[in-house]
């Protein structure tokens, strides 16, 4: 169940994020509000699921999956310019949560 809990409290953060996008610095209320909202329940999840899994291992993963499904985000919904050198970096950022993941047995 921890790893449910990870990946919805990745999704809400990539929510977040897209609505931080869209308040256009915070002057829509809509997407405003939702954008705290959404993090305000990604953090509390997120809670959840380092109470099984290990603290550096659980943000790593949720830290890279976020910034990686934001990057993504980027390039085909707000037209973000996509390069060798940024498709490299995510590519490492995703090695290296899978390294943290293999060295600590889970």
């Amino acid at each position: 169940m921890q790893w449910v809990f990870l990946g919805l409290s990745i999704l809400l953060e990539v929510v977040g994020t897209v609505l931080l996008k869209l308040s256009h610095g915070f002057t829509r209320p809509l997407p405003s509000v939702g954008m705290g909202l959404a993090y305000i329940a990604s953090i509390t999840i997120f809670n959840f699921a380092v109470k099984s899994i290990p603290m550096g291992l659980a943000y790593a993963i949720w830290a890279s999956a976020g910034t990686a499904s934001i990057a993504l985000i980027s390039f085909v919904f707000f037209g973000e310019i996509v390069t060798t050198i940024k498709i490299v970096s995510l590519c490492l950022i995703i090695a290296g949560c899978v390294g943290l993941n293999l060295a600590s047995g889970h």
